[in-house]
């Protein structure tokens, strides 16, 4: 029971001193989950924004779960997504019963202009560190490569293209890849 409370107060202060979204928490919870805690290791936390990001819903909540899950099996899972929800929940529930005279208050406006290039430095950077950190195998690097141009072209020329469709594309790749090496492990056995 104590774990799973160090669980809910982590994931409370993460919820709580991260603006930005889920992207903008993946620096704060490798530091914590990876780092700090060591509730898990670098390319076991990669794979869980992998899955994260690839399964429906905010990717903050889908990490709190999984983080709680292996930690505290269900009862860690729910005190960690409640951990995480709670601070957003309460503070959009806040501004939203005065959404429209908050967002004139010049001081206010200024701040979240602030917020805005944190934010995209958050994201970049949890960005970089797991690439710095990525295996860096022909076919993780000619996923990588042929990703970027995808986004770059889908960007340059106004295409609508769903990121989804990249993810799903990807993890397609992923498996043929290894059922290519799956055959060709069982013909090397004959």
């Amino acid at each position: 029971m104590k774990n799973t409370m160090r669980l809910f107060w982590t994931m409370l202060k993460i919820g709580l001193f991260t603006f930005g979204g889920g992207y903008a928490m993946i620096a704060l919870l490798e530091n914590e989950l990876v780092e700090k805690k060591r509730w898990m290791e670098q390319e076991e936390f990669v794979n869980m924004v992998a899955i994260a990001e690839s399964t429906p819903g905010p990717i903050a909540i889908n990490i709190a779960t999984y983080v709680g899950y292996k930690t505290g099996k269900l009862p860690g899972a729910l005190l960690a997504t409640l951990g995480v929800c709670i601070p957003s929940f309460s503070i959009i529930y806040v501004i939203s019963l005065f959404f429209d005279r908050f967002l004139a208050i010049g001081w206010v406006a200024a701040a979240f202009r602030g917020i805005q290039v944190c934010v995209i430095f958050l994201i970049l950077s949890a960005g970089i560190k797991m690439l710095i950190k990525l295996k860096k195998t022909p076919f993780s690097m000619t996923v990588m490569a042929l990703t970027i141009c995808a986004m770059l072209a889908i960007d340059l020329f106004a295409i609508n293209f769903s990121s989804i469709f990249l993810i799903l594309i990807s993890g397609a790749l992923g498996l043929t890849v290894y059922a290519i090496g799956r055959l060709r492990e069982g013909r090397g056995r004959e």
